[in-house]
C-alpha cells in the first residue's frame, strides 16, 4: 500500500474514531450540559420572580387566596408561592413529582423561601423534564449532525493536503526511480520543494545514482581496455604456437602438450570476445534499425548448427509464422541471440532429444519460444544464469558467458526473456518482442 492512501486511512481513521469516542459521550455530556442550563434558567426566573414580587406586592398575586399557582398551557413550566411557616430558610434545586390539573409530571424544581411584611414565603419554579431531555435530544441530534459534516470536511481537508505534502516524494519516485534506466545519461535536475527531508532525499538518491553509474562506466572501462590488451598477446601466443606445431622434428608428446595448450588459448580468445561483444553492447556501438523476418533467420541459425544437432540426432521441429518481420533491431545482435540459444539447446539436450521452436501473439507481443527436452536447469539457478560467469552444476564446461550475452543482447534491443525449466524436463526460453519491434 501507498504512503499516501496510508496516511490517508489513518487520518480518516483516527478523525472517526475520535468522533465515535465524542458521539459515545454525547448523551451524558448533553444531559449535563442540559440539566445546568436549566438550572441557570430556574435561578434566573427566580430572581425575575423576586423582583415582580417586590415590585407588584405579596397581595397582588394572592388575592385574597392563601396561595397562588400559575403554569404553561401544556404544562411545561409552572411557578407557586404560598406561605411557608417552618420557620427556616430553605433554597435547594430538586428532581420531583407534581401534580397539576390530576396529572402527576416530573418538574426540575427550584426551591427557595424569601420574607416580606414580617412572613415567610415559598417559592416554587419547575421545568417538566420531559421537555428538558427533549431539548437535550435535538441539541444531541444537531451537533451529531455537525460533527458528520466537520468529519467529512476534515476528510477531504486531509485528502487533498495529504496529496500536496507527499508530491515531492511522487516526483522523487516517478522521477528519480520508476522512469530511470540504466546507466543514468541524462542531467539530474534538483528537486523543487520546500521539505528539508523531500530536498535532501532526493539530493541523496541523486548522488547514490551518480556513484552507482561512475562505478559502472569504470567496470565497462576496465572491461573494455583488459579485454583489447589481451587480444594483441593471445594471437602473439597462438601464431608462435601454430608456427613450433609445424616443425616436423617435434616429440610426439610435445605435440599433445602444444595442441592442449591451443585448445585453452582458443578457449581464451573465445571468453575475451564474448567480453568484447558485451563491451561493445553495454556502449551501444551497434545500431538498431535493421530489419529482420524471423522465419528466415531462424533457418540460417538452424543450417549453421545443424552438424551439431546431427551429431546428437535430434529433431529439430520449426512451427514459426511466416513472414513476421521486425523492425528497430539490429541483425547481427538478434543473429547472434538466436544462436546462443538454440545452440544451448542442442549443447544440453539428451541424444535423440528434440527441440521445438515456435511463435505466436500475445497482448500486442510477439512470442518466440525455443523449447527443448534437455537435462534441465534447477529452479533456484534462474536468476543466475544470466550472469557473467554464474553457470549451474550441470555446465562444468561452460565459460559461463552464453547466455549472459543473451541477456546484454535482449536488454539492449529491449527485448523480454523469460526462462521454464526443471531437471530432467527441459527448458523453455520466450523472446518478449514488444510492439514497437512489430511496426515501422
Amino acid at each position: 500500500m501507498r504512503l499516501y492512501t496510508k496516511l490517508t486511512l489513518f487520518a480518516v481513521a483516527a478523525t472517526i474514531a475520535v468522533l465515535g469516542l465524542f458521539v459515545w459521550q454525547l448523551p451524558f455530556l448533553m444531559q449535563k450540559i442540559a440539566s445546568d442550563n436549566t438550572n441557570r434558567n430556574l435561578l434566573q426566573q427566580r430572581e425575575k420572580a423576586l423582583n415582580a414580587i417586590h415590585k407588584n406586592g405579596i397581595d397582588y398575586y394572592f388575592q385574597g387566596d392563601s396561595a397562588y399557582g400559575s403554569y404553561s398551557m401544556l404544562k411545561d413550566e409552572y411557578i407557586s408561592l404560598e406561605p411557608y411557616y417552618q420557620g427556616a430558610d430553605l433554597t435547594r434545586l430538586q428532581t420531583a413529582e407534581r401534580i397539576i390539573d390530576d396529572d402527576t409530571i416530573n418538574y426540575r424544581i427550584l426551591t427557595d423561601t424569601f420574607s416580606m411584611q414580617h412572613h415567610i414565603y415559598l417559592l416554587e419554579i419547575g421545568k417538566k423534564i420531559t421537555s428538558i431531555q427533549e431539548d437535550s435530544v435535538a441539541l444531541q441530534r444537531a451537533t451529531i449532525g455537525v460533527l458528520i459534516v466537520l468529519t467529512l470536511i476534515m476528510a477531504f481537508v486531509q485528502l487533498f493536503y495529504t496529496r500536496h505534502l507527499l508530491k515531492p516524494l511522487a516526483s522523487i519516485i516517478r522521477n528519480r526511480l520508476i522512469k530511470k534506466s540504466f546507466p543514468f545519461r541524462e542531467p539530474q535536475r534538483p528537486l523543487t520543494t520546500s521539505t528539508y527531508d523531500f530536498r535532501y532525499l532526493d539530493q541523496t538518491i541523486a548522488q547514490l545514482m551518480q556513484q552507482v553509474n561512475h562505478a559502472f562506466e569504470k567496470e565497462k572501462e576496465f572491461t573494455s581496455n583488459a579485454s583489447h590488451e589481451l587480444m594483441t598477446p593471445i594471437s602473439i601466443i597462438q601464431s608462435k604456437i601454430e608456427n613450433i606445431l609445424t616443425d616436423p622434428e617435434l616429440p610426439p608428446a610435445l605435440v599433445l602438450k602444444l595442441e592442449d595448450t591451443m585448445r585453452i588459448m582458443k578457449r581464451l580468445k573465445k571468453i575475451v570476445n564474448a567480453l568484447l561483444l558485451i563491451s561493445r553492447i553495454e556502449n551501444e556501438q551497434y545500431n538498431r534499425n535493421d530489419v529482420v523476418t524471423v522465419k528466415t533467420m531462424i533457418r540460417e541459425v538452424l543450417e549453421e548448427l545443424q552438424h551439431r544437432a546431427d551429431e546428437k540426432a535430434l529433431t529439430v521441429e520449426e512451427r514459426l509464422t511466416p513472414d513476421v518481420i521486425l523492425y528497430h533491431v539490429n541483425r547481427d545482435l538478434l543473429f547472434q541471440l538466436f544462436y546462443n540459444l538454440i545452440h544451448n539447446a542442442i549443447r544440453y539436450n539428451r541424444p535423440n532429444g528434440r527441440i521445438i521452436i515456435t511463435d505466436r501473439y500475445v497482448n500486442q507481443e510477439y512470442l518466440l519460444c525455443i523449447e527443448d527436452t534437455g537435462i534441465g536447469i534447477e529452479e533456484p539457478q534462474h536468476e543466475r544464469i544470466f550472469g557473467r560467469f554464474k553457470k549451474t552444476t550441470t555446465q562444468r564446461e561452460s565459460v559461463g558467458l552464453g547466455l549472459s550475452i543473451v541477456k546484454s543482447i535482449a536488454d539492449y534491443q529491449r527485448i523480454g526473456i523469460t526462462l521454464d525449466s526443471e531437471p530432467d524436463r527441459g527448458s523453455r526460453f520466450e523472446l518478449h518482442f514488444p510492439e514497437i519491434h512489430l511496426t515501422q
